[in-house]
């Protein structure tokens, strides 16, 4: 089990404390320290030998997690784990580990505790939003994962390969705090940039933002598209922009000319509900669209029930032939693997209300 959390309730950074309380420090000292917090053998702060006694005793003041379990569950099939865990102020949000198929792991982070943009067939996007989580929130979920698999007997030399943020929160509205935490996994662990995907449902001011900001970690993008009718889409997720098909089209190419390469492209992902977006004509309409935002890459995902939502999964049958018309239109078609839906750890289904082991 991860170190229960000391944190602090307010949003003041780890490497701030760390900066106030001893100001002194060497630059090689404060690597060190960094670098501490990414060994799995160390739990504490008197456990990091490489440092002086009175180092570590001032350190002792500093919260050496952010985060703390509150419950964790584990599917059925056993390549699926959820944890709830609290914030320092009380708060919940949920964090999945997942096996991949590399045989090794993938953490699906969350962003934000719950989620503003109302994706109407998502369990995040009906709890509406609490707060960002800060810096050391998001990247204390590959910690919290880290020490998990350490722990585990059955996991042992279990390895963290790729990151997505895919679970609660909308990762582009949380700019600063998702881009710091994205950084400091690049500098401290083996983690490349292209084996961190960011998903968004297209705040377009961030994405323009990401264009031009040279501090920006050339990570993966994918948005969530759903429709490619704007009205339909307006429907799907409310909070669309004016003329957001067109401007995303727009972005979209000069994202792969700017950015763009073979391993840094958009990939656009779409939710299959049946009968609302799921038929020969939707996918051609895709198709159609696709083609003009300078990529080829979707990925289809079979919607996973929430409870109280309107919505039925699309068939297999219905999903493979709306597939079979994207590839013979020329796109490159992949579909989303459901893991742990039998513990709401699927996509589209994180939400928290209260803590249950």
């Amino acid at each position: 089990m991860a170190p229960a959390s000391t944190a602090n309730t307010d949003t003041t950074s780890r490497a701030d404390y760390i900066r106030a309380l001893a100001p002194q420090l060497a630059s090689y000292r404060l690597k060190q320290i960094e670098a501490a917090l990414y060994d799995s053998h160390i739990r504490a702060w008197a456990d990091v030998t490489t440092l002086p006694l009175d180092v570590r005793g001032a350190l002792g003041a500093v919260p050496w997690m952010s985060v703390a379990e509150a419950a964790l569950l584990r599917s059925r099939a056993g390549d699926t784990f959820k944890a709830a865990l609290s914030t320092a102020d009380g708060l919940l949000f949920e964090s999945v580990l997942m096996a991949n198929r590399r045989g090794q792991w993938t953490i699906c982070v969350s962003s934000q505790v719950g989620c503003a943009m109302g994706c109407t067939f998502c369990a995040t996007g009906a709890m509406g939003l609490t707060r960002s989580l800060t810096a050391d929130e998001i990247a204390d979920q590959y910690r919290f994962w880290m020490y998990w698999l350490a722990d585990q007997p059955a996991m042992e030399g279990g390895r963290i390969s790729n990151v997505v943020f895919m679970g609660m929160g909308e990762p582009l509205a949380n700019y600063a705090n998702v881009k710091e935490a994205i950084a400091t996994w690049l500098r401290e662990t083996d983690i490349g940039a292209t084996r961190i995907t960011i998903s968004t449902v297209g705040v377009l001011p961030q994405l323009e933002r990401l264009l031009t900001d040279p501090t920006w970690p050339h990570v993966r993008i994918a948005i969530s598209l759903h429709s490619v009718n704007e009205e339909q889409r307006r429907a799907i997720v409310p909070t669309t922009a004016p003329r957001f098909l067109e401007r995303l089209a727009d972005w979209a190419r000069r994202y792969e000319r700017t950015l763009g390469n073979r391993r840094h492209h958009v990939t656009y992902e779409y939710t299959l509900l049946e009968g609302v977006n799921d038929t020969p004509e939707h996918a051609r309409e895709l198709a159609t669209y696709i083609g003009k935002t300078g990529s080829s890459k979707i990925n289809v995902i079979p919607w996973n029930p929430v409870a109280g939502k309107p919505f039925v999964r699309a068939q297999q049958e219905r999903i493979d032939a709306f597939k079979r018309i994207l590839l013979n239109a020329g796109c490159t078609v992949t579909q989303r693997k459901t893991m742990g839906d039998d513990i709401a750890a699927a996509c589209g289904q994180l939400a928290t209300t209260e803590a249950k082991r």
